[in-house]
């Protein structure tokens, strides 16, 4: 009785003090993952004041937020528009994948760790934070812009790749043979193909059966299949989250809008327990030492994530403002690489890349939502101050006109910016 009344204090606490926070953030007009992440930081480990008896529950709670926040992102779009962005941004995939993996990898092999912990620290400076990047869509309001395909697209593809990598990851640091090594991939990319023909070809039978008039009913059907789904895909070596966006991507027509409706005030719940409980496992102590070395990594990969949205982006169409936007959404890191870094840790491959993977990780998800708000601000700035330079330079000739993508940069997003 005493412990279930400790917990009860403990985590209304918690949540009194994150909704305070997400109040502070809304007047101000920004995001309120940093106070969340700093909210854990304060209460984990190594903080001000840790928390015990609700620890565990915070855990399934923030598995939970990551769902939610990845069905939600899947319900906003049909099957049909995921393979047509999958055909259109492929190659936005090999390049991210090429301009973000190498800084990792390359300062792995500069300090001496090894090929494991170079492929390791490639993943982990390599994928999006997919949980991040959906909450600071939804507080800037841009989940209807003309850039968010794109940036989804890569989010897909860099998820969609966990199923291979992962897999690989794993044998290595458990040194298998290549025969044990082929058989867990093989099983992994089996299991993503045969979910993700699921929810293309069949999504509207799922829908159906999915259907309610009743809220609650709709409610639980859809909460149930997602978290069913999830723990099946995660089960079989594919990331759960890749499976809540396939549930969401199967869902169509008045089923997503209605269940969008209904789930949304659960992951906005989750979810803030989701980074809080980022910050519970980051001891602060571990920080200071791999602080210089982390900021470097998160300076050069913070400039190619925004160069990969702003090609990605480019490629598609979108206008300049919408090309730095799309760039400063992407760059913030989250679940996947503290995943990554977490197996490595677990094997004991190098004692400092846990520590360097999670300042890194902390210093990206704090930025990120600042680079989603400013980079197109200031760029636009720059750029503009740049113009009217050379505009002004004696003996140049007259500016020339914005081309047509900068003339229609009003036009960039359906819903508000």
């Amino acid at each position: 009785m005493h412990s279930s009344a400790v917990f009860l204090i403990e985590f209304g606490c918690l949540i009194l003090g994150l909704g305070l926070l997400g109040r502070l953030a809304g007047r101000f007009r920004f995001s309120p993952i940093p106070l969340y992440l700093l909210a854990g930081l304060a209460f984990g480990k190594g903080g001000l004041l840790p928390l015990g008896a609700s620890e565990d529950f915070v855990a399934i709670g923030a598995e939970i937020g990551v769902i939610l926040l990845l069905l939600m992102l899947g319900l906003e779009y049909t099957a049909a528009d995921l393979v047509s962005n999958l055909r259109t941004h492929y190659q936005a995939g090999v390049v991210d994948a090429v301009l973000n993996a190498l800084p990792g990898a390359a300062l792995a092999l500069l300090l001496g760790w090894g090929p494991v912990a170079a492929v390791v620290l490639a993943g982990v400076t390599w994928v999006s934070s997919s949980g991040v990047i959906a909450k600071v869509l939804g507080d800037l309001g841009r989940l209807g812009n003309r850039e968010t395909p794109a940036i989804l697209s890569i989010l897909v593809l860099e998820d969609l790749s966990m199923a291979v990598y992962l897999p690989i990851v794993t044998a290595l640091l458990a040194g298998v043979g290549l025969a044990a090594g082929a058989v867990t991939l093989a099983i992994a990319l089996g299991v993503a193909t045969v979910v993700l023909v699921l929810a293309v070809r069949y999504g509207r039978h799922v829908s159906r059966f999915v259907s309610s008039d009743d809220p609650e009913k709709l409610l639980l059907v859809v909460l149930g299949v997602t978290l069913v789904v999830s723990g099946l895909a995660q089960q079989l070596q594919v990331s759960a989250a890749v499976g809540a966006f396939l549930v969401g991507i199967a869902l169509s027509g008045e089923v997503a809008e209605g269940a969008t409706s209904l789930l949304a005030p659960l992951r906005d719940l989750f979810a803030a327990v989701f980074f809080v409980f980022f910050g519970l496992h980051t001891d602060p102590a571990s920080i200071p030492p791999v602080l210089l070395p982390a900021l470097a990594l998160a300076a050069v990969t913070t400039a190619t994530k925004i160069a990969t949205g702003y090609w990605a982006a480019r490629r598609a169409g979108i206008g300049p403002k919408g090309r730095w936007r799309a760039g400063g959404t992407l760059v913030a890191r989250g679940e996947f690489s503290i995943v990554i870094a977490g197996l490595a840790v677990t094997a004991g491959i190098e004692p400092s890349l846990g520590p360097l993977a999670t300042a890194y990780v902390l210093i990206l998800v704090l930025l990120g939502p600042l680079t989603a708000r400013w980079t197109e601000p200031v760029a636009t700035l720059l750029t503009g101050r740049a113009r009217r330079r050379k505009a002004a330079a004696p003996g140049e000739k007259a500016p020339v006109p914005p081309d047509a993508h900068e003339a229609i940069d009003d036009q960039d997003t359906v819903g508000s910016t």
